[in-house]
């Protein structure tokens, strides 16, 4: 039996924030292994990117529901990761809310990225929520997965300029550049246990 600390990553779409903490497993700066990548979705390219990589990837339909996972999807999908023994379950662009049972079953360990600086603009298309409220900077949070909408406490944040020029669609695209950035840190610090939580407040050990 291995003691890598094991990562498991669920997606529905196209899968950069992925593909950005694989390369920073590949490079050794996540000190960790992706022991499975599962989707929703059957033709999703987070799939693709992880059977680039010879990494475990599997579709597991969602069920009837189109914003959450039914029950024998929900227990699906946790008798995957279980099964592949992980130790934290990474959420990249995963478009389902996760429920009860699942988030009982990795109380504590599941991580999402969301593209605003929450609590600001939770919710979908959170960068042209941004835009419209005419906020002069935008950015990302990496948090723990709790039962609310991008409502756990925060683990990691990294902020972005809003440009007087900007769209919806260039603002995205540098919130994207700075996920890739902040989420293999957080993932990292967590593999390391480098972080503690007290209550809603997520503290890093000073290295």
């Amino acid at each position: 039996m291995s003691n890598t600390f094991r990562i498991g990553v669920l997606g529905s779409g196209k899968g950069s924030n992925f593909v950005a903490i694989a390369d920073a497993v590949t490079a050794g700066i996540i000190p960790a292994e992706i022991a499975i990548v599962l989707s929703d979705v059957a033709d999703a390219g987070i799939l693709a990117h992880a059977r680039e990589r010879k990494l475990p990837a599997q579709f597991i339909t969602p069920g009837k529901f189109r914003t959450k996972l039914d029950e024998d999807a929900e227990r699906a999908f946790v008798a995957a990761l279980q099964q592949a023994r992980v130790d934290l379950v990474v959420l990249a662009g995963f478009m389902r809310v996760l429920k009860g049972d699942f988030l009982r079953a990795f109380e504590g360990r599941i991580v999402n990225i969301h593209p605003s600086l929450l609590p600001c603009f939770p919710g979908l298309q959170s960068w042209k929520q941004a835009l419209d409220h005419g906020v002069k900077i935008a950015g990302c949070t990496v948090h723990f997965v709790d039962a609310g909408v991008d409502a756990g406490p925060i683990i990691g944040q990294q902020s972005v300029p809003v440009l007087d020029n900007d769209t919806p669609e260039s603002l995205h695209q540098r919130i994207h550049a700075a996920e890739h950035d902040l989420y293999p840190k957080c993932v990292a610090a967590f593999a390391k246990k480098e972080i503690s939580v007290a209550g809603r407040r997520v503290f890093w050990k000073k290295s």
